[in-house]
């Protein structure tokens, strides 16, 4: 057996400690630095009739900063709502008792996250509360089928309009119209 000199047990043991610092970097940016001591934030619900793509750990904004995230899809069993629970950091505990919230899509076709926009009332919404005001996600492949299969982007009931003037037009002679040969007066 050949004896190890120190210079190799020194490499070895530096990169030991550069691969465990990384995985360690690793964690933390897979778990948002949030090891599930203490409580930096609380809980509020939210109805939507439409979810779309919405996901577990979608991002919460307002006005593009990123104030939470989601951490519980479920479904209501009386009304077949979709009940999602929102973790808002508690830096932003304040939000008026009227907020709204509505699933967006980061681009066309980007993640999906929930955008609230804060009203005006003084009231504030507290822990555990259901945000009232919600809209649901929008589903881009049936407002591209709609756009499709209605006409190509004529006016609804344009059809419709043209055909009962045409209609009530069909009793009126139409007017005659001088001849070129006539001279008009």
């Amino acid at each position: 057996m050949a004896v190890r000199g120190p210079r190799l047990e020194f490499a070895v043991g530096a990169f030991l400690i550069l691969a465990l610092a990384s995985l360690l970097v690793l964690a933390l940016a897979s778990t948002n630095k949030k090891f599930g001591f203490g409580s930096s934030s609380y809980e509020l619900t939210a109805r939507f009739t439409n979810l779309g793509q919405l996901r577990p750990q979608a991002p919460v904004k307002i006005g593009g900063v990123v104030v939470g995230q989601v951490s519980k899809i479920g479904l209501d069993p009386v009304k077949f709502d979709s009940i999602v629970t929102l973790d808002i950091d508690n830096d932003y505990k304040d939000l008026p008792a009227d907020t709204s919230a509505g699933i967006f899509t980061s681009g066309l076709l980007g993640e999906n996250y929930i955008g609230l926009s804060p009203g005006g009332d003084p009231e504030v919404l507290k822990p555990g509360e259901e945000i009232a005001f919600t809209q649901p996600a929008v589903d881009l492949l049936q407002l591209v089928g709609k756009y499709m299969f209605s006409g190509g982007g004529k006016p609804a009931g344009t059809d419709e309009a043209n055909s009962a003037e045409a209609g009530a037009d069909a009793s009126i002679p139409p007017a005659a119209s001088p001849s070129p040969e006539e001279p008009v007066k």
